[in-house]
C-alpha cells in the first residue's frame, strides 16, 4: 500500500518542472527569432528577456500576446508493438508587459505578467501507465514590477521583484479495484506561490554589437493545503481518510543568461543566446499530510535533477517600413536524468525551429506572429519508482499572435 502511494506522490508534475515544464514563450518577435532576446532591446518583452534592456528603449509599450501550445506524446511499452498517444489538448501560455517613462529620461518602470511554466497533458484512463499518470493541468503565472536605468549612452541596468502563482490538478489511477473491476482513482489539487527577482545588464559595444547579461532567481514555491482526493474501495476508506491536505515545497531554479545582438546593416538584425538553468538545486520531493495513517505516511522521493542549457540563435528582416520576417532556432539539454523520466514531462533532448512576421498596423500598432516546431529525442527509459518501461516520442507545435502599441 505505501508504494502505491509513493508512486503516486512522486508524479506530482508541479513538483517536477522539468525543460518541459519550462514553457519559455515570452514574446511573440523573440519566439519568431528562436527565442533571443537578452542581447536586444526590441519590446516589452525585455521586461523578461533583460530588465536591464528596458532603460535603452526608444518607446513606451503596452503589449500582450498568447502562444497556444500543442504537446503531442506517444509511448512505446518495451517488448510490445502496443502505442498510446495523448489526447489533443491546448495549452494557453500568454504573456502581458507594459514599459513606460518620460521621454528622454534615463528610467523607465515595467509590469510583467507571463507564464513560465505550465503544461496539459491527457494520457486517458486506459493506457498501461494510468497508475502513474491520466491527467494533468498545471499553469504558473509570474508578476514582476520592474524598473530599469540608464547608466550611460552605452550601459543600463534593471531588475525586478517576481511573484510566482501556481496551480495543479493531477488525476490517475490506483491498483485498487472496487467489486466492479472499476480501478481507484486519486486526484491531487492544490495552489501555491513563491518570490524572486530577475535582473540584468545591457550594452552597446563600440563595434555596434550589443551584449546583455540577466539572472532569474530561483522561487522557492510553496503549496500549502493541497486537496488530496482518494476514491478507493469502501473496504480500504479508513486508510485514505478524507477530506485531507497536504503541504510541499520546492525550489524552482534560477537560469543564468547571455545574449548578444548583431546589426550587419539597417535591414538585418541578428542574435543569439547561450541560457544555463540550474537544476541540480531539485534534489527531493517530500510531502507532508495533515492526516496520516499506516498506508498513507508523509513520502520523500529522490530527484536528483542535473543542471540543463540552451543554444539559441536568430534572425530579423525589414523587408520594408512595414513588414519583419524572422527565423531561428536551438538545443536544449533536458535536465531530467535517466531512471527519473515520467509521462506528465517525457523530457528529452530537443532541437526546435521557429519563425514569424510581424506587420505595422499603423504607425504606433504592430501584429507580430510566430510558430515553433519542437522535436523531443526519442528516449527509452524505465523509472525508478513506478517501473514504467518503454519509449517516449514527443513533438510540440506553438503558434503565436500579439498586439503591441508604443508611444
Amino acid at each position: 500500500m505505501r508504494k502505491i502511494l509513493l508512486l503516486l506522490l512522486a508524479s506530482l508534475p508541479v513538483m517536477a518542472f522539468a525543460q518541459g515544464f519550462q514553457v519559455n514563450l515570452h514574446g511573440q518577435k523573440q519566439i519568431g527569432m528562436g527565442h533571443t532576446g537578452t542581447g536586444l532591446a526590441q519590446d516589452g518583452a525585455s521586461v523578461l528577456f533583460n530588465p536591464g534592456a528596458m532603460a535603452m528603449l526608444p518607446d513606451n509599450y503596452i503589449q500582450a500576446g498568447i502562444s497556444p501550445l500543442i504537446f503531442k506524446s506517444g509511448f512505446n511499452p518495451s517488448g510490445t508493438n502496443d502505442a498510446y498517444y495523448t489526447k489533443n489538448k491546448i495549452a494557453t501560455p500568454f504573456t502581458a508587459y507594459a514599459v513606460w517613462g518620460p521621454k528622454s529620461s534615463f528610467w523607465k518602470l515595467g509590469l510583467g505578467v507571463y507564464t513560465p511554466f505550465g503544461g496539459l497533458t491527457d494520457w486517458g484512463n486506459e493506457w498501461q501507465g494510468k497508475y502513474v499518470l491520466e491527467s494533468l493541468n498545471l499553469k504558473a503565472i509570474a508578476i514582476q514590477p520592474t524598473l530599469s536605468i540608464r547608466l550611460a549612452d552605452f550601459v543600463s541596468i534593471g531588475g525586478g521583484f517576481v511573484y510566482n502563482i501556481g496551480d495543479v490538478d493531477l488525476q490517475r489511477a490506483i491498483p485498487l479495484a472496487n467489486a466492479a473491476g472499476a480501478d481507484g482513482q486519486a486526484r491531487l489539487k492544490g495552489s501555491g506561490h513563491g518570490y524572486g527577482w530577475n535582473a540584468g545588464i545591457f550594452f552597446k559595444t563600440e563595434s555596434g554589437i550589443t551584449v546583455g547579461i540577466d539572472y532569474r532567481s530561483k522561487l522557492k514555491t510553496t503549496i500549502n493545503n493541497g486537496d488530496a482526493i482518494f476514491g478507493v474501495p469502501a473496504s480500504l476508506a479508513t486508510s485514505f481518510p478524507q477530506p485531507n491536505t497536504f503541504t510541499a515545497s520546492i525550489p524552482l531554479p534560477s537560469t543564468t543568461s547571455l545574449g548578444l545582438g548583431y546589426y550587419p546593416s539597417s535591414r538585418w538584425t541578428l542574435a543569439a543566446d547561450v541560457n544555463y538553468v540550474h537544476w541540480s538545486v531539485y534534489k527531493v520531493l517530500a510531502f507532508d499530510y495533515a492526516q496520516n495513517t499506516s498506508a498513507l505516511q508523509d513520502t520523500y522521493s529522490p530527484r536528483n535533477y542535473k543542471d540543463a542549457y540552451s543554444l539559441r540563435g536568430g534572425a530579423q528582416y525589414k523587408a520594408n517600413d512595414k513588414l519583419f520576417l524572422r527565423a531561428g532556432g536551438g538545443y536544449a539539454s533536458t535536465a531530467v536524468r535517466d531512471g527519473y523520466v515520467t509521462p506528465e514531462a517525457p523530457d528529452a533532448n530537443r532541437y526546435y525551429f521557429t519563425g514569424g512576421l510581424g506587420y505595422k498596423l499603423a504607425k504606433r500598432l504592430d501584429l507580430d506572429f510566430s510558430f515553433e516546431y519542437e522535436k523531443l529525442l526519442s528516449r527509452t527509459q524505465t523509472n525508478i519508482e513506478s517501473q514504467l518501461a518503454g519509449t517516449f516520442k514527443t513533438h510540440v507545435y506553438i503558434p503565436g499572435v500579439s498586439l503591441a502599441y508604443h508611444w
